[in-house]
C-alpha cells in the first residue's frame, strides 16, 4: 500500500492511479463506482468487476485520497496498488550464491525478474506485481481470494443441506407429521439469518447509500417471508400441533395467519447462493493470466563474479551483470551477447517458428530458449522494463479495457429491483387504505415480494453456463464466463496466429529435391546422419524424418563440425557431407547448378526454410524444413466463412512464409512481421473501424492480442499464458473447433436469454395478480419454483449440442 504521504499528494496533470476496489458483489457495483468517479473533476475513471480494480486519470489539484475517500463514500472499500520503480536490487548475501557444479544443468522455470526466493525479500521487488510471498509462487491476493471462495462453497453447502428437508416437508403434505412446522423453523433460520447473511450487509451497505441491487431484493424478500412465518407461528394459527400447510389462490387474512413461508426464505438463499459460487468459480480465474506470463521466465541465473560462475535468483541481477546461458536454459532477462553464439527459440514471444542464429552484439530477450551453444550475455534490462514484463502490462490493461461488460441479469436489476420494492410498499399501503386488514395486505405485500425473488434469475445465467460449458468441454471447448457469450453474437472478423495454431508449431521435412542421378533415399540417409549430432529445430526434423523414411539405421558421422549461422560438415561413410545456407558451399568451393539454384528458390517462396546438400566436392540437392500447415486448417477457414466470419492471418513470421500458409488455407488478408505490441495495434485499429474481432492464438507473444479482442480463443497446446488471457480455449488443438466454439457460444447465449426471459416473465405476469391479493404466497413460492425447474430444464437442452 503506498504511504499516507503518497495517498495526499496532489496529483499532476494526467496522473494515473489504479485501485484495488473492495466489497463489490455484482456489476452494477462496479457500474455504480465508476460512476461517481467519472463525477470527480478532471477523473476518468474504469471499474473492472471481474478484476476488482479500478484505473483512474486525474488531473492537478485531485489527490489519491480524494478518489479513495469517493469509493468509500460509495459504500466499498479502496487501496492503491503499489507498483515499485525498477531498481537494482541490493547485493545478495554470500551465503546465498550458489556456486555453479562443473556439469552444465538447466534451469527451473520461475519467474523472470520477480522475486519468488522469500531469502531475498530484502531486495526491490521489480515485478509488474505485487510481490509473490511464498515458495508457491501464490500471492496474498490470491490466497484471499480462494479463501473467499471456500467460504462461500462451505456456507452454500450447510445452506443446502438445512434447507432440503424444509423445501420438501412444505411442498410435499404427506411428509408432514405433528409439529413439522417447528422442525422447518429450526432449519430454515440458520440459513435465513446466517446463509443470507452477504446479502443482508450488503443490502445494508446499500441502502445507507440510496442503492438497490439483487441483493436487496433478495434480503428483503426472505426476510418478509421469515417474519411473517415468525408471525404466522407464534401469534397465529401456524404454530399449533397437528397443523398442515394450507393452500388456497387467494391472500385471505385467516390464510394468511396460518400460512408459513419458510421454504421460500430458504429456498431463495440457497439458490442465489449457489448462484454467486458458480459465478465466483469463474470470476477466480481472471487474474492467472499475469501469472502465468511472469512464470515463463528463468528463476536463477549463472552470474559471472571475478571469473566464476555464482547462481543467485533472478531478482539478484542489475544492469550490467554478465551472466551464462548454456544450451536448453532460458536467457534471465533482456540482455547483449557479448560471447559465444547459438540459436535462439523465440517463438513463445515473436511467433517465429525458425530459430533465430544469434551471435556476439545481438540482443536476446529474457524467457527465450537458447537451443544451441554456450552463450555469456550482459544485462541490459531488468524487471519491469523488460520485453516479457512489458507484455504482461498490456495483457492488464487490456482485461481492465472489457469493464464495460455487465451481465443481463445486473443491468435489468437496475430498473427491476426499485420497481419490485416500490409495487410492494404501494401494495400494502393501498390494501391497508383499503380493507384496513393488516393480515391481508401484508400477506399481499409479501406474495409480491416473494413472486419478484429472483430465484430463477440467479439460476439462468449459471445453469445454462454450466451445461454449455460441461458440453464443450466434451467437444474440446472452454468457456470462461458469461460476458464471453455476450460478445460472439458481434464477431463478424476472425484473426488467427499462425505457428501452433494455423500450423503445427513444429519443424517438418516438407521436400526433397535431389539433382540428377542422385538417389534420393541415400540424400535424406546421409543429410539425416550428419544432422543426428545437433540440437537446432531443423536438424531435429530431419533427422526424425530420415529415420523414419530410411530402411536402414543411419551411420555415425564423425569429425562433426557446426558452422553457426552456416550449417554443418562430416565425415559419413568415407564421404565429406555438407549441408546448410547457400554460403556453406561456395565458401567450400563447391558450385550450385543452375537448375539446383531455381529449385532452392522456389522452395524459399513456398515458405520453407532450404538446407542445400553436398558430398565429394558436388551439390547432391536440397530439402525443405518448414512449421508445415495442419491437415485441419483448411476446412476450419472454410467453415468460418460460412459462419459469415472474415479470416485474418496475423503472424511475427516473415511475409513469404506467412503468404505461402495464407495460401494454403485459403485466406486472403495478411498481416506479416507483426511484433506482440503491433498485434495489439492492429487488433485495435479493426476494432477502431466497426469490427468486432475475435482473436485465435497460442503463444505468448498472442496473449496481449487475446485480451484487447472482443473475443479471445486460445488452443489448448500452447502456453498457459494465452490461455489464461483468452475468453475461450480450444483444447484438442484443432482450428476447426474454433467454428464449434462461437456456434456453442452463440447457443449457450441464447439460451441464457431464454431463462432470463422465462424468468422475468414469470414474475412480472404474477406481480400484478399478487398486488390484487388473487395470489397467495405458497404459490408465488410454487410459481417461482416451477421457474427455476424450467430454467434448469431449458438449460439442460444445451447437452444434444452437437
Amino acid at each position: 500500500m503506498h504511504s499516507a504521504t503518497e495517498a495526499e499528494a496532489p496529483a499532476t496533470a494526467g496522473s494515473e492511479a489504479e485501485l484495488t476496489i473492495g466489497g463489490m458483489t455484482c456489476a452494477s457495483c462496479a457500474a455504480r463506482v465508476e460512476k461517481k468517479l467519472n463525477r470527480m473533476d478532471g477523473v476518468t475513471a474504469t471499474v473492472n468487476y471481474a478484476t476488482e480494480k479500478a484505473r483512474v486519470t486525474y488531473g492537478a489539484g485531485t489527490q489519491l485520497a480524494d478518489l479513495i475517500a469517493t469509493v468509500v463514500k460509495t459504500g466499498y472499500t479502496a487501496q492503491p496498488v503499489h507498483r515499485p520503480a525498477p531498481a537494482p536490487p541490493e547485493e545478495s548475501p554470500a551465503e546465498a550464491d550458489t556456486p555453479i557444479p562443473p556439469t552444465g544443468t538447466t534451469s527451473p522455470t520461475g519467474t523472470a525478474g520477480v522475486d519468488t526466493d522469500t531469502r531475498t525479500s530484502t531486495s526491490t521487488s521489480t515485478s509488474t506485481h505485487p510481490t509473490t510471498d511464498g515458495a508457491d509462487g501464490t500471492d496474498d491476493a490470491d490466497r484471499a481470494a480462494a479463501a473467499a471462495l471456500a467460504a462461500l462453497r462451505q456456507r452454500l453447502i450447510v445452506s443446502a443441506a438445512l434447507a432440503a428437508p424444509v423445501i420438501l416437508l412444505a411442498m410435499v403434505p404427506a411428509l408432514q407429521f405433528d409439529n413439522w412446522q417447528w422442525l422447518s423453523l429450526t432449519l430454515a433460520a440458520p440459513v435465513v439469518v446466517w446463509g443470507g447473511l452477504p446479502f443482508h450487509r450488503a443490502t445494508w451497505t446499500n441502502l445507507r447509500h440510496g442503492a438497490a441491487t439483487m441483493d436487496t431484493l433478495v434480503s428483503v424478500g426472505t426476510l418478509a417471508a421469515f417474519g411473517w412465518s415468525l408471525r404466522a407461528l407464534f401469534f397465529g394459527g401456524a404454530g399449533m400441533t397437528g397443523m398442515r400447510h394450507g393452500f388456497d389462490l387467494t391472500a385471505s387474512g385467516a390464510d394468511g395467519a396460518s400460512t408459513i413461508y419458510l421454504e421460500v426464505a430458504a429456498g431463495v438463499v440457497t439458490f442465489v447462493l449457489l448462484g454467486r459460487h458458480l459465478e465466483a468459480q469463474a470470476k477466480r480465474k481472471a487474474g492467472s493470466a499475469l501469472r502465468a506470463l511472469m512464470h515463463l521466465g528463468a528463476k536463477d541465473v549463472a552470474v559471472l563474479r571475478d571469473g566464476s560462475e555464482v547462481r543467485i535468483p533472478v531478482a539478484g541481477l542489475a544492469v550490467g551483470d554478465r551472466f551464462v546461458v548454456r544450451p536448453g536454459e532460458k536467457i534471465a532477462t533482456d540482455g547483449t551477447v557479448v560471447e559465444g553464439a547459438s540459436a535462439i527459440d523465440a517463438s513463445m514471444l515473436t511467433g517465429e517458428s525458425v530459430p533465430v542464429e544469434i551471435g556476439i552484439g545481438d540482443t536476446v530477450t529474457g524467457a527465450t530458449l537458447n537451443a544451441g551453444g554456450r552463450l555469456v550475455v550482459e544485462a541490459t534490462r531488468i524487471g519491469t522494463d523488460t520485453h516479457l514484463s512489458k507484455i504482461a502490462a498490456l495483457v492488464e490493461n487490456a482485461q481492465n479495457g472489457k469493464a464495460q461488460a455487465q451481465r443481463l441479469a445486473d443491468r435489468i436489476s437496475a430498473v427491476f429491483v426499485p420497481t419490485v420494492l416500490l409495487i410492494a410498499l404501494t401494495t400494502l399501503v393501498t390494501w391497508l387504505l383499503l380493507t384496513d386488514d393488516t393480515t391481508a395486505s401484508f400477506t399481499a405485500a409479501v406474495a409480491v415480494l416473494i413472486i419478484a425473488c429472483p430465484c430463477a434469475l440467479g439460476l439462468a445465467t449459471p445453469t445454462a453456463l454450466m451445461v454449455g460449458t460441461g458440453r464443450g468441454a466434451q467437444l474440446g471447448i472452454l468457456i470462461k464466463g458469461p460476458e464471453v457469450l455476450e460478445t460472439t453474437r458481434r464477431i463478424d472478423t476472425v484473426v488467427l496466429d499462425k505457428t501452433g495454431t494455423v500450423t503445427t508449431g513444429r519443424m517438418t521435412l516438407t521436400a526433397i529435391h535431389p539433382t540428377p542421378g542422385t538417389d534420393p533415399t541415400q540424400l535424406l540417409r546421409l543429410t539425416g546422419a550428419l544432422e543426428h549430432p545437433s540440437e537446432h529445430p531443423i536438424a531435429r526434423a530431419i533427422t526424425t524424418a530420415a529415420t523414419e523414411r530410411t530402411p536402414t539405421p543411419l551411420p555415425t558421422a564423425h569429425d562433426f563440425t557446426n558452422l553457426p549461422g552456416t550449417g554443418v560438415h562430416a565425415t559419413i561413410d568415407g564421404h565429406t557431407v555438407l549441408a546448410g545456407r547457400e554460403q556453406l558451399l561456395t565458401a567450400a568451393g563447391i558450385d550450385i547448378p543452375e537448375a539446383l539454384s531455381a529449385v532452392l528458390a522456389d522452395v524459399v517462396a513456398q515458405g520453407c526454410t532450404a538446407v542445400v546438400v553436398a558430398w565429394d566436392g558436388a551439390a547432391r540437392g536440397v530439402l525443405g524444413v518448414a512449421d508445415a500447415v495442419k491437415e485441419s486448417s483448411a476446412a476450419a477457414v472454410a467453415e468460418l466463412r460460412a459462419l459469415g466470419l472474415r479470416p485474418v492471418l496475423l503472424t511475427g513470421d516473415n511475409r513469404v512464409v506467412a503468404d505461402a500458409v495464407a495460401r494454403a488455407v485459403g485466406i486472403d488478408e495478411v498481416y506479416a512481421g507483426v511484433l506482440p505490441e503491433e498485434k495489439v495495434h492492429v487488433i485495435e485499429r479493426m476494432r477502431a473501424q466497426g469490427h468486432s474481432v475475435a482473436m485465435v492464438g497460442d503463444g505468448v507473444n498472442d496473449a496481449a492480442a487475446l485480451a484487447t479482442a472482443d473475443l479471445g480463443l486460445a488452443m489448448g497446446t500452447g502456453t498457459d499464458a494465452a490461455i489464461e488471457a483468452s475468453d475461450l480455449t480450444l483444447v484438442r488443438g484443432d482450428l476447426k473447433v474454433v467454428a464449434d466454439a462461437i456456434r456453442l457460444s452463440r447457443r449457450t447465449l441464447t439460451t441464457i436469454r431464454g431463462n432470463l426471459f422465462w424468468a422475468f416473465g414469470y414474475n412480472v405476469a404474477a406481480l400484478p395478480l399478487a398486488a390484487f391479493g388473487l395470489l397467495n404466497p405458497m404459490i408465488a413460492g410454487a410459481a417461482m419454483a416451477f421457474s427455476s425447474v424450467f430454467v434448469v430444464t431449458n438449460s439442460l437442452r444445451l447437452r444434444a449440442f452437437t
